[in-house]
C-alpha cells in the first residue's frame, strides 16, 4: 500500500511539474530581433571610412510609440549599414556618412463609422536615411536619400503580445523595402563611388 502511495505521489509530482513547465513557457514573451542582411553581398564603396550617425531623437510621448516596439527601427537602420556597406578605398580622401534622420512610429485611433465595428489603431513607421559621400580633396559631395514608410491597422483591443507580432512584421517589411530601394539608389546615384558598379549613370 505504501508502495502504491509513493508511485501515486511521484505521478502527481511529475504531472504538476509538467503543468508548471508548460505554463512557464507560455508566460515567456516572444523575443524579436532586428532584421539582418548579412547573407547579402556587401556594397563596396570607394571611401576611406563609413561613419554611421543617428540624428533621430525619440520623444517618448504619444503619438510617438517607437519606444514601445520590441524591435528598434533606429537600431535596425544602424545594423543595415553594418551589414551592407563596406569601405574599400582606404587610400582615397573620401568619407561616407550614413545619417539616420527619422526612425519614428506614430499611433492614432481611427473611430469606426459602423455601429458594430471596433475602433482601430493606426500605426505609421517612418524611416529616413541619407547616404552622403564627400571627397575631402576637392570638397565635392554626392548623396542619396531614402524615405520609407509602412502603415498598420489593428483592432483597438488587440493584446500586447499580438501587437508586438504585428509591429515586428511591419518592421521586417519596412526594411525589406528599404534594403531594395537603398541598394538601387546607391548604384544609380552614387555609382561612381561603388566598386564594380553594374550601373552607369548618365548626367544631363
Amino acid at each position: 500500500m505504501n508502495k502504491l502511495k509513493c508511485i501515486m505521489l511521484m505521478f502527481c509530482s511529475l504531472f504538476l511539474f509538467a503543468c508548471r513547465t508548460t505554463s512557464d513557457i507560455d508566460a515567456v514573451p516572444l523575443r524579436y530581433c532586428e532584421p539582418r542582411f548579412k547573407d547579402l553581398p556587401p556594397i563596396e564603396l570607394n571611401v576611406e571610412k563609413i561613419n554611421i550617425v543617428s540624428e533621430f531623437i525619440p520623444s517618448f510621448t504619444r503619438p510617438n510609440v517607437e519606444h514601445l516596439f520590441p524591435v528598434s527601427i533606429e537600431k535596425a537602420a544602424k545594423l543595415w549599414a553594418e551589414d551592407r556597406l563596406k569601405a574599400d578605398g582606404f587610400s582615397s580622401n573620401r568619407i561616407a556618412e550614413y545619417i539616420i534622420k527619422d526612425a519614428s512610429v506614430t499611433e492614432e485611433i481611427e473611430k469606426s463609422e459602423e455601429l458594430l465595428q471596433k475602433d482601430r489603431l493606426k500605426y505609421r513607421a517612418n524611416l529616413s536615411v541619407v547616404l552622403k559621400i564627400t571627397d575631402k580633396a576637392n570638397l565635392a559631395a554626392a548623396e542619396t536619400t531614402i524615405n520609407a514608410w509602412r502603415e498598420l491597422r489593428i483592432p483597438v483591443d488587440t493584446s500586447i503580445a499580438e501587437k508586438e507580432r504585428y509591429w515586428n512584421d511591419m518592421v521586417q517589411k519596412l526594411f525589406n523595402d528599404f534594403n531594395a530601394r537603398m541598394e538601387q539608389n546607391i548604384h544609380e546615384y552614387l555609382n561612381m563611388y561603388v566598386k564594380n558598379s553594374y550601373t552607369v549613370k548618365e548626367y544631363n
